[in-house]
Parts: C-alpha cells; sequence; structure tokens
C-alpha cells in the first residue's frame, strides 16, 4: 500500500496558496514586477498620448500675418528620368555647339561692320583728306623719281590757295583722266617769260638752282599773263617735260592737292 494521499479517495484537498491581493494601477505607471527577474506580460504597455487641442484659427485680416506660399520646384528632367539623364551628355553638347556658332556669328558681324567702317573712313579720307600717289616718268627727277611714292595733301587746297613753288598732283588739262606732278611757276595775275630756258615771273628770275646743268632747257617762251583762276606750271626736269609751255595753263578746279610726303624708298623720305 502507498504512503500518498492520492491514493486515498477520502483524504482532505491539499491547502491552497492564498490570492494575491489586487494592485490598482495609477495611470502612466508602469506594472512593477512581483518576483525577480519576472516581467509581466503588459509591461511594454505605452498609454496613448493626450490628445493635442488645435491651435486657434488666425485671421488674415488686416495688420494680420499672411506667410508666403510655398511651392515645390519642378524635378529636373535630367535626373528625374533616368532616360533623359542618359541623354543629357549629347544635349549639352548641342548646347555648347550652338553657343559657339552664336559667338562666332557675332564675331563676324562685328568684324565685318569693322571693314564697313574702315571702307567709310577710307573713303573719305582719299576723296577730302590724303590720297597716295605713284610717280610714273621722270618729268620731275631730280625732285621725284620714277616709281616714288607720295603722299597728297587734297585739303590743302580746299582751305586755302596753292602757292608758287608747290608741288601739285593735277588733272591733265587735254585729258582730265590722267594726272600729273609738276611745280607751280606762277599764278593769276602774274606775267611768265622764258629766255634761253631762265625763267622770269614778274620781270624777276627765279632761283632754279635745284635744276642740274643737263637736265635744263633753252627754249623760249612767252611773255604771257596768267589769266584769273589758273596756274602757270612747269616739271623740274626742263628738257624732258610735257608742261603749261606745251599745253596751256591749269584751272585751279583741276590741282588736286598739295604733295606733302614722299615715303617711298623709305631712304629717301622727304616732307615737301
Amino acid at each position: 500500500m502507498s504512503d500518498s494521499h492520492n491514493d486515498d479517495p477520502f483524504a482532505p484537498p491539499p491547502p491552497q496558496a492564498p490570492p494575491l491581493p489586487e494592485r490598482v494601477e495609477r495611470f502612466g505607471e508602469i506594472p512593477r514586477a512581483e518576483h525577480f527577474g519576472e516581467v509581466p506580460i503588459d509591461a511594454a504597455y505605452v498609454p496613448p498620448a493626450p490628445p493635442v487641442e488645435p491651435l486657434p484659427a488666425v485671421a488674415f485680416g488686416e495688420g494680420g500675418y499672411a506667410p508666403p506660399a510655398m511651392t515645390l520646384a519642378p524635378a529636373d528632367p535630367l535626373t528625374a528620368d533616368p532616360v533623359v539623364a542618359a541623354t543629357a551628355e549629347p544635349r549639352l553638347a548641342l548646347d555648347g555647339t550652338s553657343l559657339w556658332l552664336n559667338r562666332l556669328g557675332e564675331e563676324l558681324v562685328a568684324w565685318l561692320k569693322t571693314l564697313a567702317s574702315a571702307a567709310v573712313y577710307a573713303t573719305l579720307i582719299v576723296t577730302f583728306g590724303f590720297q597716295v600717289a605713284r610717280v610714273e616718268g621722270m618729268s620731275m627727277a631730280p625732285t621725284l623719281q620714277d616709281q616714288d611714292r607720295l603722299i597728297v595733301n587734297k585739303l590743302a587746297y580746299r582751305i586755302g590757295d596753292p602757292k608758287v613753288g608747290d608741288i601739285v598732283m593735277l588733272y591733265y588739262p587735254l585729258k582730265p583722266e590722267k594726272s600729273f606732278v609738276k611745280r607751280i611757276i606762277a599764278e593769276e595775275g602774274d606775267q611768265v617769260r622764258i629766255v634761253d630756258g631762265k625763267v622770269f615771273r614778274n620781270d624777276v628770275q627765279l632761283d632754279d638752282s635745284f635744276v642740274p646743268a643737263d637736265y635744263r632747257s633753252h627754249d623760249d617762251w612767252g611773255p604771257q599773263v596768267i589769266p584769273e583762276g589758273y596756274y602757270f606750271v612747269m616739271g623740274d626736269h626742263r628738257n624732258n617735260s610735257s608742261d603749261s609751255r606745251h599745253w596751256g595753263f591749269v584751272p585751279k578746279k583741276y590741282i588736286i592737292g598739295k604733295v606733302q610726303l614722299r615715303w617711298w624708298p623709305m631712304g629717301h623720305a622727304t616732307v615737301f
């Protein structure tokens, strides 16, 4: 026979442990573990936060502050769309080429404007100011040689009159499309006569020491009085010059300008 009470049907039931006293939890209090190392099932429970009351509405009327509206910037198509992003480099290259072409066009237009302005200025200078001329022949030797380059001051006789002794460029009276370079010997009102190559102006022999002996002539001419508005011209190479002794006086309107400078050859540059 066993000593256990379970075998005895008439034995009294074993004593029960007294129930734990009920604990009333306060609001927001975390339940305390009853035993060391034991955590109640509901220990992780966090009570809900108290409701937040909405702020009172602000009327944006007179004297009120209205914050600026905020808008989101549109997405960059080069980065938002991967397909577009893949083709971004050719697009940038195309934009760079267009910019270069635009700049090139602007540069060309600027150069054309500069050239046009230079042409206009050159035309004005040649027409009213100065002109480059080239000597052809030896009629003004030894003062000027064949193929010498000259600067002719056309403005000088627009503001003044030619003077005796000036070296001038003029239109050939018998064929005005041609031009000559000669020296003025006499002006309107003067009497001119030539005796054995010696030139007399108003009965006074001119100083022609600049004419070498082998360049002198031995002809006779005159005397004649120069009419109003005309000039008498001769070449320095007296025996090899076609001038007023052969085709008459030169009207002032045919005198183009004063020979101001011989600039070529450089070693013989001379201001007249």
